[in-house]
C-alpha cells in the first residue's frame, strides 16, 4: 500500500502512529476517529517532538500561580491581583494569508487570556519577515501588520510593543508571533477542565463554518510555494464578534456561572473537547446536531475539525444553562447546549442518538506520542566561527556607516509600524511603543506592569545555546531598565523541521539555553507554545525563541524611559565594552554575512545589573536608560537623542578598537544621564553592585551628535539628519 492510499497518510500520522492507535483502541479506528487522532497528535497539539525539552524549563516559583498546561500562565501581582499572559504563533496562516493569519492570531491569544477569567488589557507581537527589498515581503508586512492593527484595534485593547526583524531566511515563512496579558482576581482563576458528571456542555459564540479546518495539521506541515490553494486552512476573523464574545464570557464568570472553560483555537471542538476531559480524568460527549452551523452541509469530520474563530466551551451546571443563555443573549450571541460530561473517560461524538466516534481521552492527550529525535551539530557551526571581521574593524569613516546602519532594515524606526496600532486605548499606557519595554498602570493603583518582547534570531543561528539565554536576558534586561523587576516568561520557539537532526540540535541547545537563563534569573516560564516546520521550499528560518517578559514595579511614576531629557545630564555606559564584532548587525550590514561568534553572556552580571536598574529606579537617581543592544553603544546613544531636541558631546577612552566601541554588541550594557550631583550616589550604588561604568560625556542644548574615542572623531553629525535617516527608512521600505 502507498502512502498515498494509506488510511492514515491524509492526517498527518505515520504508519508507526497508526499500529498505536490501532493497539490502544484495540480495533481500526473509524474516518472520524483517525481525524480526531490526526490532530491531536500533530505537533501543534500534542507537541510530541517537544514536550520532553519543555520539561527542562523552570515553570514554579512563589509568583507561579498557573503554570503550563492551561489557556495561559497566571502570575501573582500582589494585593489580591494576578496578571494572565501567553504568547502563540500564527506563521503558516499569515504565510498564506497575511491580514486574517495575523488577525486570528491576535483573536487566538486574546481568547486564551479571557478564557483563564482575566480581562485583557494589553497586546505585543514579535514579527520576522524577509528580505524587505522583494515585493512579496512589502505585501506580507503591509497585511500582517494591518490585520493586527484591524483586530487589536477593534477590540479595544491596546497593543503596546513588540519587534520586527528582516531576513532572507523567513522569505516565505514569515513569524507572527501574538502575545496578550490580562488582569484578574487571583482568587477567580478558571481552567479548562470538563468536571462534574452530568454537567452542561454548551458552545458559544460565533457558528461554525469550514473556515480553518485542518489548520492544526497545516501548521505542522513544512511551506512551499505550492501552498497558496490552503487559504481554506486559514480561519477568518470577526473582532467584533469577539468584543462581543469577550464580555458575554467575563459577565458570566463574574456571577460565577461557569465550572471550566475553554478557548477553541488549534483543531476547534476536537482540541477544546478532548483536553477538557483529559484535565479532568472525565468524558465528555457531543451531539454534532446540536452544533450550530453556519452553513449547510457540513460533514461530522468537518464540524469537529473545523477552527472557526470566536468560540468558546463551557461546562456549566445544568440550573445555570438558562441564565448563560439569556446573558448571551443579551449580548447578540448564541449559546448551545451541545453535550455533557459523562464518567466514563471517554470523547465520544454523537449525531442524535447515532455513536458516530468514542475514543478514550487520555489517548488523546496523555498518549500522545514523544520523540527525542536524533540530533548533530550542523557543519555550518564551527566554519561560520571562523569569520574575517577586517572589513568591519577598517571600515571608514563611522560616520557614513552610522548612518547607513540607522537606515537598515532592522535598525531603522518602527514607527511606521506601531502608530498603525491603538497603544492609548484604556489610557493605562504609561510607556508606549519605542522603548526597551512597555509600561501600564494597574487599575486603582500606582503599581505598573512593564511588558516585553525579544529574541536575536541571528545569535540564536549561529550559537544556539548562548543565543537561547541572550533572548531571555534582553527580555528582563528591556524591563529593569524602565525601573521594573522581571517576574515571568512565556515563549515561542519557531525551528524548521524536527525531524532533521540540524535543525533538532539548534532546538535542544536553544531550548537548553532558554532554561539555564530563565532558572538563573529567577523568572519561569508559564506556558507558550511550539512552532516547527517553519521551512519554504526545503530552507529553514533562523530559528527564533522568541521571548515575552513581564515585570512589576511599585510605582509608575518611578519608570523610566530612554530618552535624554535634560541639558548637562552626565551620560554614563554601565556594563563592559569588549572586542565582540562577531555576529553583530553591522557586520551583517557591511557584507551580508551571518557569521562570528556571538557576544560573550555573564548570567551573574546580567541578574546584578538588573537589580541595580530596580533600585537606581527607586532610589530616583536616573534621567533615563536605554538598553545597549542591536547596533551597540552608538546605535543605543543616537536613540536616546532622537527627536528629543537634545544633542550628545562624548569623549571618553578604551582598549577596543573603535568599531567594537562604536558598533559591538557587548552584553549586559544600559546607558543612563543623570544630573551630575547624582553621579556620586551613582557610583556608589554601581559599587555595590560590583558592575563597571564609563563616564562617556554630557547631554547638550545643541543639534550635534559627537562621539570622540581615544582622541580621535568617530561619529560627527547632527541629530537631526541622523533622526531623518532614521525615521524615513521605514516607510520608504515598506511602501508597495
Amino acid at each position: 500500500m502507498s502512502r498515498q492510499d494509506a488510511p492514515w497518510s491524509e492526517h498527518g500520522l505515520t504508519e508507526e502512529e497508526y499500529q498505536k492507535i490501532v493497539s490502544l483502541m484495540g480495533r481500526v479506528p473509524n474516518y472520524l476517529e483517525l481525524a480526531i487522532f490526526g490532530v491531536m497528535w500533530s505537533e501543534h497539539c500534542g507537541y510530541k517532538n517537544s514536550k520532553a525539552q519543555l520539561k527542562k524549563f523552570p515553570t514554579t516559583g512563589p509568583q507561579v500561580l498557573q503554570g503550563p498546561g492551561e489557556n495561559a500562565g497566571v502570575v501573582d501581582l500582589g494585593d489580591g491581583l494576578a496578571a494572565a499572559f501567553k504568547m502563540e504563533s500564527h506563521n503558516h496562516p499569515s504565510a498564506i494569508e497575511p491580514y486574517q493569519g495575523a488577525a486570528t492570531g491576535v483573536g487566538g491569544i486574546i481568547r486564551d487570556i479571557f478564557a483563564m477569567g482575566a480581562r485583557p488589557i494589553a497586546s505585543l507581537n514579535s514579527l520576522r519577515f524577509g528580505n524587505i527589498d522583494d515585493q512579496p515581503v512589502k505585501r506580507l508586512l503591509n497585511g500582517v501588520v494591518a490585520g493586527i492593527a484591524g483586530y487589536g484595534n477593534c477590540m479595544g485593547i491596546p497593543t503596546v510593543g513588540g519587534d520586527v526583524y528582516f531576513h532572507d531566511s523567513f522569505q516565505g515563512n514569515p513569524l507572527v508571533n501574538a502575545m496578550c496579558l490580562g488582569l484578574l482576581k487571583k482568587d477567580r482563576i478558571y481552567l479548562g477542565q470538563a468536571s462534574g458528571l452530568g454537567n452542561v456542555v454548551m458552545l458559544v459564540g460565533s457558528r461554525t463554518g469550514r473556515d480553518g479546518i485542518k489548520g492544526a495539521s497545516f501548521a505542522s506541515e513544512e511551506l512551499s510555494d505550492k501552498d497558496h490553494d490552503k487559504r481554506p486552512n486559514v480561519q477568518v476573523g470577526d473582532p467584533f464578534m469577539e468584543k462581543l464574545l469577550m464580555e458575554a464570557t467575563l459577565e458570566i464568570l463574574e456571577h460565577n456561572l461557569v465550572v471550566g472553560l475553554q478557548d477553541l483555537g488549534a483543531a476547534g471542538l476536537t482540541s477544546s473537547g478532548a483536553e477538557m476531559a483529559g484535565r479532568a480524568g472525565n468524558g465528555l460527549t457531543i451531539d454534532l446536531d446540536l452544533v450550530p452551523l453556519r452553513e449547510e452541509g457540513l460533514a461530522g469530520w468537518e464540524i469537529m475539525l473545523s477552527e472557526s474563530q470566536e468560540r468558546m466551551l463551557l461546562v456549566v451546571e445544568p440550573e445555570k444553562r438558562t441564565q448563560i443563555e439569556e446573558i448571551f443573549k443579551k449580548w447578540d450571541l448564541e449559546a448551545s447546549a451541545v453535550g455533557r460530561v459523562t464518567d466514563d473517560g471517554l470523547f465520544s461524538i454523537r449525531c442524535g442518538k447515532t455513536l458516530v466516534a468514542a475514543i478514550p481521552a487520555r489517548l488523546l492527550t496523555d498518549e500522545v506520542p514523544v520523540y527525542i529525535r536524533p540530533w548533530r551539530e550542523p557543519d555550518y557551526y564551527q566554519k561560520l566561527k571562523q569569520a574575517d571581521l577586517t572589513v568591519v574593524r577598517e571600515n571608514q569613516p563611522l560616520g557614513s556607516l552610522f548612518k547607513r546602519l540607522l537606515a537598515s532594515p532592522n535598525l531603522c524606526s518602527r514607527r511606521w509600524i506601531w502608530r498603525q496600532y491603538d497603544h492609548m486605548v484604556g489610557l493605562n499606557t504609561v510607556i508606549r511603543p519605542g522603548g526597551d519595554a512597555a509600561l501600564l498602570r494597574l487599575p486603582d493603583s500606582q503599581r505598573g506592569l512593564a511588558l516585553s518582547s525579544d529574541c536575536n534570531s541571528r545569535y540564536v543561528f549561529l550559537n544556539p545555546l548562548r543565543g537561547g539565554a541572550i533572548a531571555v536576558a534582553e527580555a528582563a534586561l528591556n524591563v529593569a531598565v524602565v525601573g521594573a523587576k522581571p517576574l515571568a516568561l512565556t515563549n515561542c520557539l519557531n525551528f524548521g523541521n524536527p525531524e532533521n537532526p540540524e535543525i533538532y540540535w539548534q532546538f535542544i541547545q536553544a531550548t537548553d539555553g532558554l532554561a539555564e537563563a530563565a532558572k538563573f534569573l529567577g523568572t519561569p516560564v508559564t506556558g507558550g507554545n511550539v512552532s516547527f516546520y517553519n521551512e519554504f521550499n526545503g530552507q529553514a528560518i533562523f530559528p527564533t525563541t522568541t521571548i515575552g517578559m513581564i515585570g512589576v514595579i511599585e510605582d509608575v511614576s518611578l519608570g523610566l524611559t530612554h530618552e535624554f531629557k535634560n541639558h548637562g545630564d552626565l551620560v554614563v555606559l554601565i556594563g563592559e565594552t569588549k572586542e565582540e564584532l562577531g555576529a553583530s548587525e553591522v557586520h551583517y550590514v557591511l557584507t551580508g554575512r551571518e557569521e562570528g561568534e556571538v557576544p560573550s553572556l555573564d548570567l551573574a552580571l546580567a541578574l546584578r545589573l538588573n537589580n541595580f536598574l530596580v533600585q537606581a529606579a527607586l532610589k530616583r537617581l536616573l534621567s533615563s536608560a536605554h538598553d545597549c543592544a542591536d547596533g551597540g553603544l552608538a546605535v543605543a546613544l543616537f536613540e536616546c537623542a532622537a527627536q528629543t531636541g537634545l544633542g550628545l558631546e562624548a569623549s571618553f577612552s578604551g582598549t577596543v578598537s573603535p568599531a567594537a566601541t562604536a558598533f559591538g554588541e557587548s552584553q549586559s550594557r544600559v546607558v543612563v544621564s543623570l544630573p551630575p550631583e547624582r553621579l556620586p550616589a551613582l557610583i556608589s550604588l554601581l559599587a555595590e553592585f560590583d558592575l563597571p561604568h564609563t563616564v562617556l560625556g554630557k547631554v547638550t542644548a545643541g543639534d550635534a551628535f559627537n562621539l570622540v574615542y581615544n582622541s580621535t572623531p568617530l561619529i560627527k553629525d547632527s541629530v537631526t539628519d541622523l533622526t531623518r535617516a532614521w525615521s524615513d527608512a521605514m516607510p520608504k521600505l515598506a511602501f508597495i
